[in-house]
């Protein structure tokens, strides 16, 4: 990463100006010290029923500023149609320490934009309140109010940045056409600056829900966070908040378990009147294309498997699982959610007796559901050739990045299997890959604060090059150090910002999640996958794999320039139009 200080010639050059504002695009970042070399406009394009994004740099020359006030226009067409301010959202980037790499990092250690500090507190609807202490005379108590995380007011200093990102969605009534609008910074002294906003709205319309099928863990780290009870009724708002927003960013969020059935004593299920009315909201709400049935709680097998009964499930439990699979199932086909639904049975088998678990497991559903979907994270070919196959008892595979291989891909998906792709922490390929020679040393798009955003974006392009239906992260909410100060898991490396995709709102006085720059790129390139399914749909896949050829040609080896994802969105974006009657 290039950083340029700003030097005493750049603030001569400045002379008079005491403040400038640039545009980035949605895949770059920019440092505090780093001199600012976007451009003086804003120039963006999205089909309807999308979320596009940019960030403006507010730059400071000559001396400290204080900025009070920013505003973005409604965006006006040629006819005077208008997307209002209601579909503009805007955020100040929170800068986050990266105080030891993760392995393998682009990025060297420092400062890095992520949290995004919204504007107005999406609860209350209010600005946030800045953090304030007092007292009326000497002696009394001190009072406090506000909050330590806000949007506004903020400084910067002289040579420094602010970087400030906006999501503009596209309602799917708008007219396609050019929109105009701008985005003015005021900062005290009569300081201000503005740019232009142009927006070009292409003539097509995005699904309402993720085509690209997907599983990103549960919330019940959450409680811990903001020191609840899982059990509470304050848990369970926060956690709404939390399927809310990930549902806002093309990914299934995980069913709460207070609005399922619930499980009698014999294995069938109790359907509760009114959780099933929420259900029924919550999967037409939040667009839930996907989703995982719990497991029933008589049928867990050790996690150890030192003992002789690591495989066993006893003729009672057997009997109950059966009942428990048959009533979901039937209970899920009443109201056509079957064909979304599996059954996340193991995470990573790396022994002989797991494989052997995941037979058990999966021949326990089958027989009770043949229909019934069963998720194992492993790849598509075995770890050790002496191991059982497990073949028979898996219908949807998710190997790691580093662990995927075209071939045994291509034959899963011919026998009617599918394919997802996940990652966790840095895996590099093992011994056992099919072509470890060849790949062994090379790193897939790993997910870290310390890598370049685009490496957020380009995993569903892969996915497609693939043939790979799915993405699986295995968490948005782990545990880490301190999430706004510290946002590293140790093991004890640091991997900043594994599995961690959302910061808690309680620096700022919010009772949900605060979203951040690596989640709206995963939401970038989970509305690039609608393009493909769009274009696929009138010029057939050969259209598509040689734009998407373009940008990630294989796993290995995909482009981190933004600009190369920009053009081969937008002659996507030109051919879909053209074949569009």
């Amino acid at each position: 990463m290039l950083v340029f200080i700003l030097t005493a010639t750049d603030y001569a050059a400045a002379q008079q100006k005491r403040m400038e504002l640039t545009a980035l695009n949605s895949m770059q970042r920019i440092s505090q010290g780093q001199k600012a070399t976007g451009p003086r406009e804003v120039v963006i394009k999205a089909a309807r029923n999308e979320v596009e994004s940019f960030q403006v740099v507010v730059s400071a020359f000559g001396e400290n500023i204080n900025v009070v006030k920013v505003e973005v226009s409604e965006l006006v067409g040629k006819t005077k149609l208008v997307i209002g301010k209601k579909n503009i959202t805007l955020y100040r980037e929170e800068y986050v320490r990266v105080r030891k790499s993760t392995p393998y990092a682009d990025l060297p250690p420092g400062l890095y934009a992520d949290p995004l500090v919204p504007f107005i507190n999406p609860i209350t609807g209010k600005p946030i309140e800045p953090h304030s202490r007092s007292r009326e005379r000497w002696g009394e108590p001190i009072k406090s109010s506000g909050y330590v995380m806000y949007a506004l007011p903020f400084e910067v200093f002289r040579g420094q940045n602010q970087p400030l990102w906006v999501d503009v969605h596209i309602p799917k009534d708008t007219p396609a056409g050019v929109y105009k609008g701008t985005i003015r910074v005021v900062a005290r002294g009569k300081i201000t600056d503005e740019i232009p906003v142009t927006l070009t709205v292409w003539g097509f319309t995005l699904p309402d829900g993720p085509t690209h099928k997907n599983h990103f863990g549960s919330f019940r780290n959450v409680a811990r966070f903001f020191k609840i009870k899982r059990s509470s009724q304050r848990f369970n708002e926060i956690e709404m908040r939390y399927c809310e927003e990930m549902a806002r960013h093309r990914i299934n969020p995980p069913l709460p378990q207070r609005l399922l059935p619930s499980i009698n004593d014999d294995g069938s299920l109790k359907i509760i009147p009114e959780r099933h009315k929420e259900l029924r909201a919550f999967m037409s709400r939040l667009n839930v294309t996907d989703f995982e049935i719990p497991k029933p709680p008589f049928v867990k097998l050790p996690r150890s498997t030192l003992g002789a009964d690591y495989k066993t499930i006893s003729p009672s439990n057997r009997k109950k699982a059966i009942r428990y699979y048959r009533d979901y199932y039937n209970y899920l086909k009443e109201n056509g959610w079957e064909k979304r639904a599996y059954v996340y049975m193991l995470d990573e088998p790396n022994t002989k007796e797991n494989y052997e678990q995941v037979l058990v497991l999966g021949a326990l559903v089958h027989e009770a559901v043949p229909q019934l979907r069963c998720l194992v994270v492993e790849q598509t070919y075995k770890q050790n050739a002496d191991w059982p196959d497990i073949d028979p008892a898996v219908d949807i595979w998710c190997p790691l990045w580093s662990f995927i291989d075209r071939e045994t891909i291509d034959e899963k998906n011919a026998h009617g299997d599918e394919v997802w792709s996940y990652t966790a922490l840095v895996q590099r390929s093992k011994p056992y890959h099919k072509e470890y020679e060849k790949f062994r040393k090379y790193d897939p798009p790993y997910w870290h604060i310390d890598r370049p955003l685009t490496v957020y974006r380009v995993p569903t392009w892969v996915n497609r090059q693939y043939n790979i239906a799915g993405l699986l992260y295995w968490s948005t909410v782990t545990m880490v150090l301190e999430p706004w100060t510290l946002p590293a898991m140790t093991h004890p490396r640091h991997f900043n910002g594994g599995g961690y995709l959302f910061y808690p709102g309680v620096p700022c006085g919010i009772d949900g999640p605060i979203a951040c720059m690596r989640l709206k790129n995963i939401r970038d390139g989970m509305e690039d996958y609608e393009y493909f399914v769009i274009l696929e749909g009138l010029a057939g896949k050969e259209a598509v794999d040689k734009i998407v050829d373009s940008v990630a040609p294989e796993w290995w080896q995909f482009s981190k320039d933004p600009q190369v994802f920009l053009t081969a969105r937008e002659k996507m974006a030109n051919e879909i139009l053209r074949l569009t009657p």
